[in-house]
């Protein structure tokens, strides 16, 4: 494969350009991953054959990563979340990156700049079990420097199906 082909992350091949039906599909599919093909097909005013090849060129592509649901966390017995800071041994972050995968209630990790360098969402039961994870298992990776703990009082999704969907323009 040509490397002007190759993306900069895992080696993928680069993603087709989206256009403005690609756009619209996506945003459907993020506001009801459920909608059917023919119901996007509708919307976008393409045929269902259309619909349905755009969408598998979207995740053959890797642009849809997969479809899954919203959780509500306190409903779901998670009574804590927190963000988690951590300071990792320099040129560790693909280590930490699969020891914090393993983690249970780990729902994202982001290897960002500034103060720090990994950013770790974490829902936990309660406090104490947020307490245990943090001071049994992250503190005890052996490439993690130090962390510090941001509870989490209130969230808002953004992507709730009552908020009108921004097109991007």
């Amino acid at each position: 494969m040509p490397d002007e082909q190759m993306a900069t992350s895992g080696g993928r091949s680069a993603a087709r350009p989206l256009d403005d039906i690609d756009r619209s599909i996506l945003r459907m599919l993020e506001a009801d991953g459920r909608a059917s093909i023919r119901s996007v097909a509708e919307r976008v005013h393409v045929s269902r054959a259309n619909a349905y090849a755009r969408i598998n060129r979207l995740l053959d592509d890797g642009v849809i990563r997969g479809f899954g649901a919203r959780i509500d966390q306190e409903r779901a017995g998670h009574g804590a979340s927190a963000y988690i800071t951590l300071k990792i041994v320099q040129n560790s972050w693909r280590t930490v990156r699969e020891k914090l995968r393993e983690l249970p209630g780990a729902a994202h990790i982001a290897l960002v700049s500034g103060d720090f360098d990994v950013l770790l969402l974490v829902h936990t039961r309660d406090n104490r079990a947020l307490r245990e994870l943090v001071l049994t298992r992250i503190q005890a990776i052996e490439e993690v420097l130090s962390t510090r703990t941001l509870l989490v009082f209130e969230e808002t999704d953004l992507k709730d199906a009552g908020r009108p969907l921004d097109d991007g323009r």
